[in-house]
């Protein structure tokens, strides 16, 4: 228990993926903002701390076959796992849900206004993690990359053009806390994904999938700051040691 009051909520779960449940439960954002405590959360969200110890504890009991432990990935590894599963998730959901928004909101916009601003939001998230993405792939999953090369075959990895490897982190953190607090104004919207009683097959798949891609989102933002981010920044310093 002492051990787990002095790590980050942001490195619980980078130990055991599961504990993200229970942050999930309660609408604590253990991703974008995984680097409190969780005496801070549980102050923040009117929750007894004792309870939350307990939920912790249950779930770590619970039989769970997603049990992979990124942390022992090596970070180029890491990476590639980032592009191939979470990066190609986004570039092959991002048409199919404008699609299906675009339908949505020409047949329910009137009576559902929310619609027009939750398809106002996706549009921007879809443009912004397109872009954010690319800066991944183009700039700094290739010095992680290099990096771990440069360790493994002990040379010098001299400096890259943007200084150190934290500025291009730093950028990439800030954007990921914008397309949290972007979807987490979808989800408001959407009544947490809520479709209403009446609501037409588009409309249940149209939030299905949104709910789906925020998932998704909040795991690829998970392993970025929680565990390939924080990793990058210690090789680096090995390196310059």
């Amino acid at each position: 228990m002492e051990e787990t009051m002095q790590q980050t909520i942001g490195q619980m779960v980078a130990e055991d993926y599961r504990k993200a449940q229970v942050f999930k439960n309660h609408k604590i954002d253990f991703c974008c903002k995984g680097n409190r405590s969780l005496a801070e959360v549980a102050e923040k969200n009117n929750l007894k701390i004792d309870d939350l110890l307990k939920e912790l504890e249950a779930v770590q009991e619970e039989e769970n076959n997603d049990t992979t432990d990124f942390k022992s990935w090596p970070l180029d590894l890491l990476a590639d796992y980032i592009e191939k599963k979470h990066h190609r998730y986004v570039e092959e959901r991002i048409p199919v849900l404008k699609q299906y928004l675009t339908k949505l909101c020409k047949v329910h916009g009137n009576d559902h206004p929310e619609l027009l601003k939750i398809q106002e939001h996706f549009e921007l998230s879809a443009g912004e993690l397109t872009m954010h993405m690319k800066k991944e792939e183009l700039v700094l999953f290739p010095w992680i990359r290099k990096m771990v090369k440069s360790e493994q075959n002990n040379e010098s990895i001299g400096e890259p053009r943007f200084g150190t490897v934290r500025n291009p982190i730093q950028t990439m953190m800030q954007e990921h806390e914008n397309e949290g607090e972007r979807f987490r104004h979808i989800a408001r919207l959407s009544d947490d994904y809520t479709p209403p009683n009446d609501a037409c097959s588009t409309y249940r798949v149209s939030f299905a999938l949104l709910r789906e891609f925020e998932e998704d989102l909040h795991r690829h933002i998970h392993l970025e700051n929680n565990i390939l981010f924080p990793k990058a920044e210690v090789l680096e310093s090995k390196l310059n040691a």
